[in-house]
């Protein structure tokens, strides 16, 4: 019989499509117009930082890291988190994101934010962001704009209008 244990990995490019399709099933169409998907629109995703669930050989969750700005620091915006259906409740989503935040933290990174429900992000050691701390690009409810520090002084220096990585 054939193994069925949980297997996280680091995405690669081979994964995309399969990725894509997973985004559209879990978030639908509308996902790229919301302010998030903007600032990832044209920068690629970390590749060292982002991951995927497989179930035996059939992918079931992903995440992404991509490279943001804060006024001039850089730091990362994590999303989207996709899971299948079927698969939901059973901790593989917290596994993706526990993942990509100790992979940043070994990287040197100092700050990750996302778009999402604090209930649910809390436990993975997000806060929410400070009203007026960041200017996110586009309308994004207060409430769901959520950070995780990666170091002690994670969000200290850091403030401003957040702004899509500089390529090249």
């Amino acid at each position: 019989m054939a193994d069925l244990s949980l297997i996280l990995a680091p995405q690669t490019a081979a994964d995309q499509a399969t990725i894509d399709k997973l985004d559209e099933r879990v978030f639908g169409p509308g996902r790229f117009a919301r302010s998030a998907y903007r600032l990832r629109e044209g920068v690629p995703a970390d590749l060292r930082l982002s991951y995927v669930a497989r179930v035996g050989t059939y992918l079931v969750g992903a995440n992404r890291i991509t490279h943001i700005r804060c006024g001039e620091t850089p730091i990362l915006l994590l999303g989207p988190l996709s899971v299948e259906p079927a698969f939901r409740s059973s901790g593989i989503g917290e596994a993706l994101v526990n993942k990509s935040l100790e992979a940043a933290r070994a990287a040197g990174h100092k700050l990750v934010i996302l778009v999402g429900d604090l209930a649910y992000y809390q436990r993975m050691g997000f806060r929410l962001v400070p009203e007026g701390r960041l200017v996110f690009p586009g309308p994004v409810d207060p409430a769901r704009l959520l950070y995780c520090p990666l170091t002690d002084d994670g969000l200290d220096s850091i403030g401003g209008r957040v702004t899509r990585a500089r390529l090249g």
